[in-house]
């Protein structure tokens, strides 16, 4: 019998995760990194909260970055991000 949940995770690495995009990113826009996002089962959302997984933070990152830093939210930098993908 196989198993389609484990097949799925497999497949969805990103599944279940929520990302908040802030700043610049050195080597994508936005909208790329939200598809990468999205094509790997996660989801991005617009502002921080305590349901958020990752906050990946640009350059000239700001109040999401501060937000996150309260929420005690984890902060990766691009390159931990295409790391995860």
């Amino acid at each position: 019998m196989i198993d389609w949940t484990a097949c799925q995770a497999a497949e969805l690495p990103l599944a279940g995760k929520t990302f908040v995009l802030t700043g610049t990113l050195p080597s994508m826009t936005r909208e790329e990194a939200t598809a990468k996002i999205e094509t790997l089962g996660g989801h991005v959302s617009s502002s921080v909260s305590k349901k958020t997984d990752y906050v990946v933070a640009g350059r000239e990152a700001g109040g999401k970055l501060d937000k996150a830093k309260q929420l005690g939210v984890k902060i990766i930098d691009e390159a931990a991000f295409r790391k995860m993908l």
